[in-house]
């Protein structure tokens, strides 16, 4: 097996132990691995990242069901826009991103580029997110104003779709905001709307690309395993200091692949 197969699925139990540990985040390091470390074109990249994405989330969220911190009601509301909005993002829009996406005199920013920028914007917003403190409870008394909430489950769901990450960053604070939901419910019912968004959304790739499965199977199994380890190491692991740190590493490697993309 070449070394880079070997670094690659070390990040996929990364992956995992990360996600196990702080209860999220680790996704946002799939696309990174899969483009840099294994040498995947990033739109592939997204696509596996949907599944690995998914799979994790799923195996969250039904540990989170079984100690009934799940609300289902508010996770369908949120689901149906957000998913139908990434199946579509993955089968439609992606596909119909122009190769050449923008021109400035003799550098071209390439779809692939784009995309990998779009992730990078992503990866500083979600260390931003990570290293604010979040209050326990919503204090505020705000109405569920259903409008607002289906178009910014909309926009989360084309965004998951764009760059393959679960987008649990803007999930939670959503569903606190207008769920008044605590963030332990929040985090919880984000797993699970995690889950079906990107599982759906990379229905809408099976048929636009060449999936190799034996590579992806394997590679999400790692990760979950990953998702095992860690949080058994979270019973002795502080989890807030883990991710603040963790927070700083997306931070810089969210400036890390702005700068490599644009210096091509």
């Amino acid at each position: 097996m070449e070394i880079q197969y070997i670094l690659g699925y070390i990040g996929a139990l990364l992956i995992g132990l990360v996600l196990g540990l702080i209860g999220g985040g680790g996704s946002i390091l799939t696309v990174p691995i899969l483009v840099y470390l294994l040498g995947i074109n990033p739109i592939t990249a997204t696509a596996y990242s949907l599944f690995v994405v998914g799979s994790s989330a799923l195996v969250g969220a039904l540990k989170n069901i079984q100690k009934k911190l799940v609300d289902f009601k508010t996770a369908i509301v949120f689901a149906l826009p957000a998913f139908t909005a990434v199946f579509l993002t993955r089968k439609y829009l992606v596909p119909a991103i122009p190769e050449q996406f923008y021109k400035i005199n003799n550098f071209i920013i390439t779809k692939d580029i784009a995309i990998m920028l779009l992730f990078a914007v992503l990866m500083l917003l979600a260390s931003i997110s990570m290293l604010k403190s979040k209050k326990e409870v919503i204090e505020e008394d705000v109405s569920l104003n259903f409008v607002v909430f289906f178009f910014q489950a909309a926009f989360i769901g084309v965004l998951t779709g764009l760059v393959g990450a679960g987008g649990g960053f803007l999930i939670i604070p959503t569903l606190m905001f207008f769920a008044r939901m605590s963030i332990k419910n929040a985090v919880a019912t984000s797993l699970l709307i995690i889950a079906i968004n990107s599982l759906i959304g990379f229905i809408g790739d099976v048929q636009n690309i060449e999936i190799d499965w034996l590579f992806l199977l394997s590679f999400t199994s790692i990760s979950i395993i990953g998702i095992f380890i860690g949080t058994y190491l979270s019973k002795f692991i502080e989890g807030a200091k883990l991710k603040k740190g963790f927070g700083w590493f997306v931070l810089v490697m969210g400036i890390y692949i702005i700068f490599k993309e644009l210096t091509k």
